[in-house]
């Protein structure tokens, strides 16, 4: 392992952090509360700025121009995400979001409420930049709210709500991934920062201008995110504020709000639509997008997964829709757009909510908890273990009862018409294999702290966690926050936020003390 090039990655994504954290320093001054510009700010940008040079200079050896070989590039990514969470979480804590050592300054907050306000910072901003989108803001964490006031979240300061969804939004196409791409045009290595966090059919088609290729995934990913904007704006008649939080929301499959009801907080039929149309847009593999703005349309009308993709969005609305007309006893119009919100927000991780789904119908809770557990489409900025691999995953079976009969016969597994190696087949059953061992171990630590809840409130937190959904069923449903939570009980599910983000393989690499030889 080189640690030098390690350092060096890290740091140029601190510097790069550093300029949305600049942004959000400027904020105070526009939503007219310029102290939280010291308050809040101030400390994270310069602790940004300043780690991240003194990264780039211990990272600048001799041989510093060397290759970045894919151990540095795991490595990094993996190791990166906590460094970029931990700094994202203070201005949460340092601006008053949580108990923070103003408030114990202060005289208003004891020293074991300031602790614990540390951990929900560090989880708020871990399912942020993890686009998971469960909160522990309410009256119970947040002195914001204390006395009660009739909406936790929108009480919080303007600019820590927006530097809130500006985590998701960061998170949702990777800031490492950025960082590392800018850097590996002076290392190389690309590819192997791509396949570190980056998962997709096409990685292969675009290795020979992968960063022209990142640099077109993040102009259709901006501007996507403004044209939603626009849309919520003057379409769906949001304010500035709110247009510009729940865009940034979105797009990388998040679901903060800037309520504690959500889109429910609208009740407006013309907003959801608009939000399930993005949604469902997020769930698509972005490097079809490329290909779109190539104008490659064969490889777009061609790939199978988009077809399966829409195909259990659909199947999972009709179902749904027809339990909430029979179970649920709904208007056949509620239950239209009830279902397809939610089929969308689930299908594609986005955890946005139009109705309390935790008390729906048991056969509409079954889908949406496999909803979260498949996710969209490989390559997008959706969670889940992606239909893709599980594709691939159930051809594979399909061939080992093929071989049972035929041994004689040789088996190919082919997807998007190319046959997948089976280097690339193990590593798939690698990472279904440890998503298994991760959730299973997960279910025993949370039943183990956790005593209270039921099996059904466990097994969503532990599949909302890995899937990076958020809201999910049982206790913890979409008009509840995570913030009854033990604090170790906080920890472990950011832990499983931060595997899921980056699908298991590329954090659990690291325990192999091979990596880490010279």
């Amino acid at each position: 392992m080189r640690k030098d090039l390690l350092a060096l990655v890290v740091g140029w994504t601190l510097v790069i952090l550093s300029f949305p954290l600049f942004i959000a320093f400027l904020s105070p001054f526009v939503l007219n509360e310029p102290v939280m510009a010291i308050r809040a700010f101030a400390f994270p940008l310069l602790l940004s700025v300043i780690s991240g040079i003194l990264l780039i200079k211990y990272g600048h050896s001799e041989n510093a121009g060397d290759r970045l070989r894919d151990r540095e590039a795991f490595a990094a990514v993996a190791l990166g995400w906590p460094v970029v969470v931990f700094i994202g979480a203070l201005p949460f804590w340092l601006g008053g979001m949580f108990h923070g050592p103003i408030e114990f300054y202060l005289g208003e907050s004891t020293f074991q409420e300031v602790m614990g306000g540390s951990i929900r910072a560090w989880f708020e901003s871990m399912s942020g930049f993890t686009t998971t989108g469960a909160t522990v803001i309410d009256g119970n964490t947040s002195p914001k709210c204390q006395p009660v006031v009739p909406d936790c979240i929108n009480s919080q300061s303007r600019s820590l709500l927006l530097w809130r969804s500006m985590t998701q939004w960061l998170g949702g196409m990777g800031i490492i991934m950025l960082g590392m791409l800018i850097l590996s045009r002076y290392l190389g290595g690309g590819m192997s920062i791509a396949r570190a966090e980056l998962t997709g059919p096409a990685l292969s088609r675009l290795r020979p201008r992968l960063q022209e290729t990142a640099k077109v995934l993040w102009s259709i990913y901006t501007f996507m995110t403004v044209c939603e904007m626009l849309l919520l704006r003057f379409l769906g008649n949001l304010s500035w504020f709110d247009s510009i939080n729940h865009a940034l929301t979105t797009m990388p499959s998040g679901g903060y709000s800037t309520y504690d009801a959500g889109i429910m907080h609208f009740e407006s039929p013309t907003i959801e639509w608009i939000i399930i149309f993005f949604m469902v847009a997020t769930g698509i593999n972005f490097t079809l997008y490329h290909f779109l703005w190539l104008k490659e349309w064969f490889n777009v009308v061609t790939n199978h997964e988009l077809r399966v993709y829409f195909a259990v969005l659909i199947g999972a609305w009709l179902v749904m829709m027809a339990n909430l007309i029979i179970a649920a006893d709904l208007s056949s119009a509620d239950s239209f757009r009830l279902a397809a919100f939610q089929a969308a927000s689930i299908g594609t991780s986005t955890g946005y909510a139009t109705a309390d789904f935790a008390s729906w119908p048991i056969l509409s809770k079954v889908i949406l908890l496999l909803l979260m557990i498949v996710g969209a489409c490989a390559g997008s900025t959706s969670g889940g273990l992606k239909i893709l691999r599980l594709r691939i995953a159930f051809v594979l079976a399909r061939r080992e009862i093929s071989r049972i009969a035929s041994p004689r016969k040789v088996h190919l597994v082919r997807m998007e018409g190319e046959v997948v190696t089976d280097d690339k087949l193990w590593v798939i059953v690698g990472m279904l294999s440890w998503w298994a061992v991760i959730a299973m171990s997960g279910l025993l630590l949370l039943s183990f702290i956790e005593y209270n809840l039921d099996f059904e409130s466990i097994i969503g937190i532990v599949v909302s966690s890995l899937g990076n959904t958020g809201p999910t069923i049982g206790a913890f449903g979409p008009t509840q926050t995570w913030s009854s939570l033990h604090w170790t009980s906080m920890i472990i599910t950011s832990i499983m936020m931060w595997l899921g983000r980056l699908e298991l393989l590329t954090v659990i690499v690291l325990l192999s003390p091979r990596v880490w030889k010279k």
